[in-house]
């Protein structure tokens, strides 16, 4: 995969022209993949990642046709009927991010990853040390270039994470001859080539913009930047609707506004968003004497060989974590996860949280980090070596480790919490019981042994609800509450079948002849239901209501379905569920 980061460059004066930062604003440098969810994904070009119902990320043959960031998929399909859809996987993500992290972890250790694909380092420090912001730039963009080219280590199997040591006799015997099993699995690779984009501003905000423009911007020019883009980019929806309509449709405009009169107008958001404007930090600096020690940890004695476990550990740490900064009355704007190996070796990487996180979305990140360390060979000492390992003996590529023995997590740039509204009668208690209890009974299943029912859209009683692992974020591709033409009438709203079945059962439907009953296109049925045989079993109709038809994505002939919902009762009360679909009945749920 040859890749070359887009190279920096100055940019040139802005028309527009306001007060320049007050030099407290720190120097920072942004590393940018851009698309890289498509990156981290198999597919052919045009490729498109989705989450909740939309596009997350396309790849260049995919936006070449009109697909954009944002989009509902029929639009995008209708836009490129070829366009290859891809759940977003956010562990692979963080796992082909590890080595760009690592490319630029070599030139300083205080790497924060803002997000797999984007990741940020201070530049006063290493720009003395290397000659410069812009020779910093060409050295971490040609490092970046570097680890972009390496091939994609294979993904690890979930759940079965592990440190050397623990391997058995039948791992396979490493072979660089190339295989025509690796040569196939090479076709699958992702089509669109990785590139990394560097910036270099005032404060991470601008940094970031800088990167997607593959610029450096200056000391103290940040806020003539920035004052071309528009008001949204300062990502509060609601003031840049408000702006537009007061005529400041850009955040230089916004900018030249007096600090005074837009904390009167705008209250705190509006601050926030000035100071970002202006190319200073969103907040002022809050000094400090001595900042409290909030870490939190848990050693192994004897170490843990597996890091399943490490990932339930982390999950009773996040909650110990925040309720440390809940009792000091503080935030904080990273976290960093270290784990400790027997061997001594020790590895940390910082992810942001700016307190946005909860308990559960901090341990899920631990997990992904730990896939991506195991991914990239961390634990095995073979990161850089990856190519050459049939050359080393046994005992070097295991590097002589037992297992973890230490995980903490830290956080980074505490300031004071501006405080939440907390719940009456105790809510916040019960709820934290029930993480607690939750968290000791999946350590004992698994994450995905205890599961809660969400509500989803569909037409059907198993389509309308969803389970999903308990902690895990959920939103559903289509809300519940839209239309939906089809779905049982409403008058059987209340009555909800006690048993839904996970796969619909066969049946059979016949009339008092003896006969199949069927069901035409117009959702006409043929005779007068009389008899429903279950396993075996004849039961007689008593009464029945129906049909309910549906007629599901017949714009792609893939994925359409035209099917009929019926409601029986049979002798003795029970009532039925059942679907007729390409002229075979099935049972779908029963009620009480």
């Amino acid at each position: 995969m040859s890749t070359t980061p887009t190279t920096p460059t100055t940019p040139t004066t802005p028309t527009t022209s306001t007060t320049p930062g007050d030099g407290r604003t720190p120097r920072v440098l942004v590393v940018w993949c851009p698309d890289w969810p498509v990156v981290a994904v198999t597919g052919d070009d045009p490729v498109a990642v989705t989450e909740g119902g939309r596009i997350l990320a396309c790849s260049a043959g995919a936006r070449a046709a009109g697909v954009r960031q944002g989009q509902r998929l029929k639009l995008a399909q209708r836009l490129c009927p070829e366009l290859e859809l891809r759940d977003r996987d956010p562990e692979a993500e963080a796992r082909r991010f590890e080595p760009v992290v690592a490319a630029v972890e070599a030139f300083t250790p205080r790497v924060e990853v803002i997000r797999p694909g984007l990741c940020a380092i201070p530049v006063k420090g290493p720009g003395r040390y290397f000659g410069g912001e812009e020779a910093l730039a060409a050295l971490v963009g040609a490092a970046v270039t570097d680890a972009l080219e390496r091939p994609p280590v294979p993904d690890a199997v979930p759940g079965a994470v592990t440190v050397p040591g623990t391997e058995t006799a039948n791992d396979p015997d490493p072979d660089p001859t190339p295989q025509p099993e690796a040569e196939a699995e090479a076709e699958t690779a992702p089509r669109t080539t990785p590139h990394a984009q560097i910036g270099v501003a005032d404060g991470l905000f601008a940094a970031v913009l800088a990167a997607r423009a593959g610029v450096l911007v200056p000391a103290g020019r940040t806020a003539e930047f920035l004052a071309p883009y528009p008001v949204g980019t300062l990502g509060d929806e609601a003031l840049a609707e408000l702006l537009g309509r007061l005529g400041l449709p850009t955040v230089g405009a916004f900018a030249a506004l007096p600090p005074e009169a837009v904390a009167d107008r705008f209250g705190p958001a509006g601050t926030v968003a000035h100071r970002l404007a202006r190319g200073l930090q969103p907040r002022p600096l809050v000094p400090r004497d001595e900042e409290p020690d909030l870490a939190v940890e848990q050693r192994f004695d004897p170490p843990e060989p597996l890091a399943e476990p490490l990932v339930f550990v982390a999950r009773t740490l996040a909650e110990q974590l925040h309720q440390r900064l809940a009792g000091a009355g503080l935030t904080c704007r990273r976290v960093a996860v270290e784990v400790a190996c027997a061997d001594g070796r020790t590895v940390s990487r910082l992810w942001r949280h700016e307190g946005r996180l909860s308990a559960t979305a901090l341990a899920e990140r631990v997990r992904w980090q730990l896939q991506a360390w195991q991914g990239m060979g961390t634990f095995t000492g073979d990161r850089d070596d990856r190519g050459d390992r049939g050359d080393r003996d046994d005992r070097d590529d295991r590097g002589g480790q037992a297992g973890f023995t230490l995980l903490r997590l830290a956080p980074d740039g505490l300031s004071p919490d501006q405080g939440r509204q907390l719940a009456l009668w105790g809510q916040a208690v019960a709820d934290d019981r029930v993480e607690r209890a939750v968290a000791r009974v999946q350590a004992v299943l698994g994450h995905a042994g205890l599961r809660r029912i969400e509500p989803a859209g569909g037409r059907g009683p198993g389509e309308q609800q969803v389970r999903v692992p308990w902690g895990e974020p959920y939103e559903a591709a289509a809300p519940a509450e839209a239309p939906w033409p089809g779905r049982l009438a409403e008058r059987s709203a209340d009555l909800w079948p006690a048993v839904v079945l996970r796969e619909p059962a066969p049946v059979r439907v016949l009339d008092e002849e003896g006969r199949p009953v069927t069901v035409d296109g117009r959702a006409g049925v043929s005779a007068r239901p009389a008899l429903v045989v279950v396993r075996g079993r004849e039961e007689r109709v008593a009464g029945w209501t129906g049909p309910w038809p549906a007629v599901e994505y017949w714009w792609d002939q893939s994925l359409a379905r035209r099917r009929a919902r019926f409601q029986m009762v049979v002798d003795g009360g029970r009532a039925l569920l059942l679907t007729v679909e390409g002229g075979a009945w099935y049972l779908e749920a029963g009620y009480d």
